[in-house]
């Protein structure tokens, strides 16, 4: 059995060197390791697909973020795009009144399509940074220390930041197909665009574990939207708003952790007085109160979503088998 591994492992080395050999510089694969969870290295791929993409105006490597003067890094921008959103949303929902609806499924399907490979696209890159840190120095340096806030966790949650106006045509999406609207939707879509410029100027280091999982959880749900606007029926609809619960409690236990500490480190220090805490936590004190609360918002707002859809069926299906 040692021996055919072994001849696997030295076959596979083969391969592995050939395709090495045969690939730009940029391209390396090799087997997993805690640097290189995926057996490739991600990064120098999608550094040099972006300044292909964008004929050099966009460098991962070289791009930093700096507020006021990066693209939608200014108040203004940020209000008024939310602004603009609920304006067009409530402007929209009164003129279809009048109007027959919008089918336009095949956009529909390219929308969903392009932020599942969006979303998986940054959801491997944010792990493949994070995970080694974590690994050899240990969860609470993970979410604490500034050092774990470095450039390419920067990168890729700007991108993320950026991704959320995208988001918004989702609910354009509702209104020109006259469908109702519900206030966790347009409340969910404006208020994550809020947090996430607060969060990406406030430099919490623990940012980037509600990311991560909004990435895996947006994977999953803009598939199941692609998947049902091919008319394809998911058995697995209602796990979509269980994924979503699940990411808040995890959230949520991680943030308040990091959030505690932060504080209480900080009040220890100030008043010199004792109070248990893990240490500081690199951040605002602005940036970590509003986390805490629009993150507790989204789980309190998705459970009671969840109630009303699913017990409300429960009671339905129960009525009907007596």
């Amino acid at each position: 059995m040692a021996e055919q591994l072994n001849l696997a492992v030295a076959k596979a080395s083969e391969y592995i060197s050939i395709i090495n050999a045969n690939t730009p510089d940029f391209v390396e694969v090799g087997f997993p390791t805690i640097d290189r969870p995926f057996g490739i290295y991600l990064w120098p791929i999608f550094n040099e697909a972006a300044k292909f993409i964008t004929c050099g105006k966009f460098v991962p490597d070289e791009f930093q973020y700096v507020y006021n003067e990066t693209f939608f890094s200014t108040w203004a921008e940020v209000i008024s795009a939310i602004v603009a959103y609920y304006f067009i949303i409530t402007v929209g929902q009164a003129l279809f009144k009048k109007l027959n609806p919008w089918k336009l499924n095949f956009l529909f399907q390219l929308h969903n399509f392009g932020l599942t490979s969006i979303s998986l696209i940054l959801d491997l890159l944010l792990f493949e940074q994070v995970f080694s840190n974590v690994y050899n120095n240990g969860f609470l340096y993970g979410i604490c220390a500034p050092e774990s806030w470095h450039q390419k966790v920067v990168v890729v949650y700007y991108l993320n930041y950026l991704v959320k106006y995208v988001e918004f045509i989702d609910t354009f999406f509702l209104v020109v197909k006259k469908k109702k609207i519900i206030f966790l939707h347009s409340y969910h879509h404006g208020a994550t665009a809020l947090l996430c410029f607060v969060q990406l100027n406030g430099e919490t280091s623990v940012s980037w574990v509600p990311i991560l999982l909004n990435l895996s959880v947006h994977v999953i749900m803009y598939w199941y939207y692609f998947l049902a606007a091919r008319g394809i029926k998911v058995w697995w609809k209602r796990y979509v708003t269980i994924f979503q619960i699940v990411q808040f409690v995890l959230d949520l236990v991680v943030v308040y952790t990091s959030t505690y500490t932060f504080y209480a480190h900080k009040f220890a220090s100030e008043y010199n007085i004792y109070i248990p805490n893990l240490g500081t936590c690199y951040g605002t004190p602005v940036a970590a109160a509003s986390g805490c609360l629009i993150l507790t918002s989204y789980l309190v707002l998705f459970v009671i979503l969840y109630r009303k859809i699913y017990s409300n069926k429960s009671a339905v299906n129960t009525k009907k088998n007596k």
